[in-house]
């Protein structure tokens, strides 16, 4: 007769279940809370100024600390402007990266290549910053700016867009800047979510006779567009928020009365960055804080709108063209 085998110690495997589940629950509950917190706080920070001017703060163009009156709507401009010309660059270059990498690169450059793309997401703003002011901005100045001013600047309307001083600071150099920034992000996340496309679906389509072109609009992109997009608004999540580097190539001037793209200009950002280490309390640091709010609720509202479209693209999935 043989021995039978002696029973097994009960699994301890539910409890740390248990404990698994909660942790990952307190995680996702701390990070609301944390998220509820710095509205609170920037919402009391920001009351003093809340309480003077209200909704106005968000249309006035005056800022004047000597005075104490202020308003944001040169930064908000500025930031949103900055920030669509920076997407309006880096989204259409983002996806060439992708889909060069993906469908046309040869098989010995795409780590290279790939490699090299991603390394230009670690070099720090600053230097981003430092270099846009010493180098790009007087190459934009002398054979971009001072070429469109010449050949457009006794055309109505669209004269104004290029006039001011030829230094080549301004929104638009910003806008350049920022897109140099947050293609490597775009880029890489296209990239990747490119790469989780069925084989067998683009092969599919290959052999019914499609171009790289069609496949990819007809098969790649609806296939990973939640991706695709989640890429475009990371990397607009940054431009929105990067400060040093804008700050060094805006020109942190507060005027609206020109609507030129090499204008000097000024962001939340900037403004937050050059102005609140000397902002005296009260009215002044109020004002910064409102700005940060406006800050946060532009993010909010942004993402808010990607969620829609996602939403919407899904909805229509299966529908007839």
């Amino acid at each position: 007769m043989t021995t039978p085998p002696r029973p097994k110690a009960a699994r301890s495997g539910p409890v740390f279940d248990r404990v698994f589940a909660w942790l990952a629950k307190g995680s996702a509950i701390f990070t609301l809370v944390m998220l509820v917190a710095i509205l609170g706080s920037l919402t009391v920070s920001a009351w003093p100024a809340i309480d003077k001017y209200g909704l106005g703060f968000l249309t006035s163009t005056t800022w004047d600390p000597v005075k104490e009156e202020f308003g944001g709507l040169v930064m908000i401009y500025g930031t949103l402007m900055t920030s669509f010309i920076a997407l309006l660059i880096a989204v259409p270059v983002s996806f060439g990266i992708a889909l060069f990498l993906t469908e046309l690169s040869p098989a010995w450059l795409k780590r290279p290549l790939g490699t090299a793309v991603e390394l230009l997401a670690a070099v720090p703003s600053i230097v981003y910053g430092m270099w846009g002011l010493l180098v790009f901005s007087p190459v934009l100045s002398t054979y971009v700016q001072q070429p469109l001013q010449a050949l457009f600047g006794d055309v109505p309307y669209v004269g104004a867009l290029f006039s001011g001083a030829p230094v080549g600071i301004g929104i638009l150099s910003a806008g350049i800047i920022l897109a140099i920034m947050i293609i490597p992000f775009i880029a890489a996340v296209m990239r990747d979510v490119f790469e989780v496309t069925p084989t067998l679906l683009k092969e599919s389509a290959y052999g019914l006779g499609a171009t790289t072109w069609e496949v990819v609009s007809k098969v790649v992109l609806p296939y990973t567009k939640s991706g695709v997009i989640g890429g475009i608004m990371l990397g607009l999540g940054r431009a929105i928020g990067e400060t040093m580097a804008v700050t060094f190539v805006i020109g942190n001037f507060n005027q609206l009365d020109s609507l030129s793209l090499f204008q000097a200009a000024n962001s939340i950002t900037s403004a937050l960055a050059n102005e609140f280490a000397e902002a005296g309390e009260g009215l002044h640091q109020g004002a910064l804080m409102y700005l940060g709010l406006v800050l946060f609720f532009i993010t909010f509202v942004i993402l808010s709108l990607s969620k829609l479209l996602l939403a919407q693209l899904r909805k229509n999935e299966g529908a007839k063209t």
